[in-house]
């Protein structure tokens, strides 16, 4: 008796069968959660933020005239470039303002209508920079980090009211962030870096967020080989990780002076 014929081939295509078909269901399902639902996206301008107090009059229009939100994605972020030495305050909490208050202030705002509905998904674009950083992007590396405990609390927090909370830290993205970061004077950057250039486009992250939402991911982290295996080198081996990174300071300074 052929093992192979009467046995593995068989099962192996009865092991697809079933694949296909939780993969089907899987779709049906995602399509179901996200017809109809009201979703807010914010930042999608590329501008620079709003103050706290525009949000929360911002998501109250939106509670007026829509009735809740089904979905939040915050989007909005601002990076930066510079220094820790030579960086002013003022820039410190200008990134901060965008990237952690504004998304939270908003949070916050949108929060009570989902508690009462018992329904909502709150999603927080954060950055590879939420989990590692890298030299001269202390203000948006910080900003990140909190903005991943802020919500990885908040998961927590809302579990018991049937809300969920996705958090998607993407690595390079082809977009004008790198053009509209500030320095550590505060002035705009200007550059489109290589990295950056080079990075995923906006259409293939957003299709990873889409996703995520759909199957109720907590945690998607979208990135390349080497940002990945710089996220588990920090857990490790953070020794080694640091003198990477000091490595690379001196590196990226010596290029700057030459």
């Amino acid at each position: 008796m052929d093992l192979t014929s009467t046995v593995i081939i068989p099962l192996l295509f009865g092991s697809l069968g079933i694949f296909a078909i939780f993969r089907l269901l899987q779709w049906m399902r995602m399509r179901a959660y996200l017809q109809e639902a009201v979703v807010v996206i914010t930042g999608a301008t590329s501008g620079l933020g709003k103050d706290t107090k525009t949000v929360v009059n911002a998501a109250e229009e939106i509670l007026k005239y829509l009735g809740h939100v089904d979905i939040l994605i915050n989007n909005a972020g601002i990076s930066f470039r510079g220094t820790i030495v030579e960086t002013g305050l003022d820039v410190d909490k200008k990134v901060m303002e965008t990237n952690y208050f504004g998304p939270i202030a908003l949070t916050k705002a949108l929060l009570p209508s989902m508690i009462k509905r018992r329904q909502g998904h709150i999603v927080a674009i954060s950055s590879v920079q939420g989990k590692i950083s890298i030299p001269f992007r202390s203000a948006y590396a910080a900003s990140k980090h909190a903005t991943q405990a802020f919500f990885d609390c908040l998961r927590a927090e809302v579990e018991q009211y049937d809300i969920d909370v996705t958090v998607v830290s993407p690595g390079y993205i082809q977009t004008n962030l790198s053009l509209n970061a500030v320095t550590a004077d505060g002035s705009r950057y200007g550059v489109m870096d290589k990295n950056t250039a080079e990075g995923q486009t906006a259409a293939e992250v957003a299709q990873v967020v889409l996703n995520a939402v759909g199957q109720k991911k907590k945690e998607v982290l979208v990135a390349g080989l080497t940002p990945s295996l710089a996220v588990y080198l920090r857990n490790l081996f953070p020794r080694l990780f640091f003198t990477l990174m000091a490595t690379r300071a001196k590196k990226e300074r010596k290029a700057k002076d030459s």
